[in-house]
C-alpha cells in the first residue's frame, strides 16, 4: 500500500454466536480440547492481523457466552436472535470500525493468516465485501466496509437477507464492489467440512483439535496433512448437509 496521510482505517471482527442452535444446542460453549468452541474462534480473531477490535456479537439469555467474552478481554454485544443483519450494524455502532470482518462462531478452524489476508484485501481495494475463496468450507471470514453494511442494514428485505448479513450486499452488484480473491491450497478434500453444525462435525473438530492443538491455532495446512494421515476421519461427517444460504432458522426451520 501507498504511504498515505491518511489515517489507517480501523477494523472490528464481530463473532456472531448464541446458545440455540437447533442442529447442536449450546455449541458455542462445547469444549473442543479442553476449551469452548467460542474460546478458540475468539482466539483466532485476536491472533489476525490487521484487527483492532472483537465483539461478540449474541442475543437475549446466552449469559455464558457474555461472560465468557469477558473473561477473554473482549466486548460483547446483546440484540436480535433471527436478525444477524441487525446484531452486526448495532456492534459496529457500539464498537466503531471502518471495515467490519464477520466471523461466525461455530468455525474454530477459521484461519488466521487468509483472515489477516482478507482484511488487507480490503483496506487496498476499498471494496464493499472482500472474502479469500479456494479455502475450506468454515475457514473463511468476509470483511463489510462500515458503509456498505449500513446500506444493507437500511436497504433489507428478505429475513434470509437480515440471518445472514451479506445477502443483500452480494445481489445488489450495481451498488457495492465486491472483491472475491482466490488462493490455491493443495487440498484434496474439496468436500471437507471444518464447520461445527452437528453432532458429527464436533466430533469431527474434536479430532482434529485433540491431536493438532498446542495451546495456538494452527493452519489448515496443518489440518490438510493431519487428514492425509488419517483419512478414515473425514466419514465422521462427510453425510452432513450444508444448509442453503436461504434457509432461516425460525421455529419452522430444520
Amino acid at each position: 500500500m501507498h504511504p498515505s496521510h491518511r489515517n489507517k482505517p480501523s477494523v472490528t471482527a464481530v463473532i456472531q454466536a448464541r446458545m440455540q442452535s437447533k442442529r447442536l444446542p449450546g455449541k458455542s460453549m462445547k469444549e473442543i480440547a479442553g476449551k469452548p468452541l467460542l474460546a478458540h474462534v475468539i482466539e483466532r480473531a485476536k491472533m489476525m492481523t490487521g484487527i483492532g477490535t472483537v465483539v461478540v456479537a449474541t442475543c437475549h439469555d446466552n449469559e455464558p457466552i457474555v461472560a465468557l467474552a469477558a473473561s477473554l478481554g473482549v466486548q460483547s454485544y446483546v440484540g436480535s436472535e433471527s436478525n444477524v443483519l441487525e446484531r452486526y450494524y448495532m456492534a459496529a455502532q457500539q464498537a466503531g470500525g471502518d471495515y467490519i470482518v464477520r466471523i461466525t462462531g461455530d468455525n474454530p478452524f477459521t484461519d488466521v493468516e487468509y483472515g489477516a489476508m482478507a482484511v488487507e484485501i480490503a483496506v487496498e481495494t476499498g471494496a464493499d465485501l472482500s472474502s479469500i475463496t479456494g479455502i475450506p468450507l468454515g475457514t473463511g471470514v468476509e470483511v463489510i466496509k462500515r458503509e456498505a453494511l449500513d446500506t444493507a442494514y437500511r436497504e433489507n428485505s428478505t429475513a434470509y437477507q437480515r440471518e445472514h448479513v451479506t445477502p443483500y450486499i452480494k445481489e445488489h452488484a450495481e451498488l457495492f464492489s465486491v472483491q472475491r480473491h482466490p488462493v490455491l491450497v493443495k487440498n484434496p478434500y474439496k468436500h471437507m467440512r471444518l464447520t461445527v453444525d452437528t453432532p458429527e462435525d464436533y466430533d469431527f473438530a474434536c479430532r482434529i483439535y485433540d491431536a493438532l492443538y498446542k495451546g495456538e491455532p494452527f493452519s489448515i495446512r496443518e489440518v490438510i496433512e493431519f487428514i492425509k494421515e488419517n483419512p478414515e476421519l473425514l466419514n465422521i461427517n462427510s453425510s452432513v448437509e450444508q444448509r442453503p444460504m436461504t434457509h432461516s432458522e425460525q421455529p419452522d426451520g430444520k
